[in-house]
């Protein structure tokens, strides 16, 4: 064997092999979120639509002997359940009025917050981000002595100005927009915190040259910034209209979906059909559905935003 050969052919197998480790260490950095995601967002999928084929119950969870497949017909009972069209109607509400007061609500905050950097403005970044990281039973407990008909806050406040009490939590028309508030007002903080980030990355420059040039303030926010945040308002809109669909905390420590299933999402009618009345094939059949729907609302987001240059 000529050794020179030998050296001749070396260096292309030794740069060969850095190439394919260089293209391997991006797949081995993804590759744990990759296994979270399969093990806890697909695999859970596909074990409840082969679920939602079965009748399965309590009973059929210690004996699997005792599960039936049933082909569809859980999803024709779901579609012929009045509870389930009230829960997706109100879902549906939910997310018509949370989602749009969530997004503008979280944005004008946020621009009113970047306006100074004053250390009273940077305080009160971390105040509009408490309600995010307040466990669920303590908001419901404040809330819920808010709402109260007979020694509640808000009543009291119309007391003042002759006006009756309200049946905050009773009425079932009022009801949907007492949770939507609560749900609001939670869901700003961290829409807040993305914004702002956001608002970081506009280029000083293009809002200096248009003071020179006479905008004004709103016309400068308006003209500049709001443009330059779009993938940012992209973004938190696919976010919130997905937590708004899978909407189940504020009715579930609230009002339990009361009264008479007013303010029962879809989620909590899940939850209920599924833990409460040990119904999982016909639970697992509209958490399928639910499913659906989320991915069918999110391609149509991903179609219609237009594929232009974002900062």
């Amino acid at each position: 064997m000529n050794p020179d050969g030998a050296r001749r052919h070396g260096p292309p197998r030794i740069a060969g092999h850095e190439a394919m480790k260089t293209r391997l260490v991006p797949y081995t950095f993804v590759a744990p979120a990759m296994l979270l995601l399969i093990a806890f967002g697909i695999l859970p999928i596909a074990v409840a639509l082969l679920v939602s084929f079965t009748d399965m119950n309590l009973a059929g969870l210690g004996d699997w002997s005792r599960i039936q497949f049933v082909g569809g017909d859980n999803y024709a009972t779901l579609f012929a359940d009045p509870a389930f069209w009230q829960a997706l109607g109100n879902t549906a509400l939910f997310a018509v009025i949370g989602v749009p007061s969530v997004i503008v609500l979280s944005l004008v905050i946020a621009l009113a917050l970047n306006r100074s950097q004053g250390r009273f403005f940077r305080a009160l970044r971390s105040f509009y981000f408490v309600p995010a990281i307040t466990a669920i039973v303590a908001v419901a407990l404040v809330w819920g002595y808010l709402y109260n008909t007979q020694f509640g806050l808000f009543n009291y406040l119309l007391s003042i100005v002759d006006l009756p009490p309200v049946p905050w939590l009773s009425d079932p028309t009022v009801v949907k927009f007492s949770v939507v508030l609560v749900a609001v007002w939670r869901g700003l903080g961290l829409n807040v915190i993305i914004f702002l980030a956001a608002l970081q990355g506009v280029p000083k420059e293009y809002l200096e040259a248009a003071a020179i040039d006479g905008a004004s303030g709103i016309r400068r926010t308006v003209s500049i910034v709001i443009p330059l945040l779009r993938f940012a308002i992209f973004f938190v809109t696919i976010t919130t209209v997905i937590a708004w669909l899978q909407f189940f905390d504020e009715p579930f420590v609230l009002t339990k979906g009361g009264p008479l299933g007013a303010s029962t999402s879809i989620a909590l009618f899940l939850y209920q059909k599924g833990f409460s009345s040990s119904q999982f094939g016909y639970a697992s059949a509209g958490s399928v559905v639910l499913v659906a729907i989320i991915a069918i609302i999110t391609v149509v987001q991903l179609r219609l935003r237009r594929s232009d240059v974002d900062y």
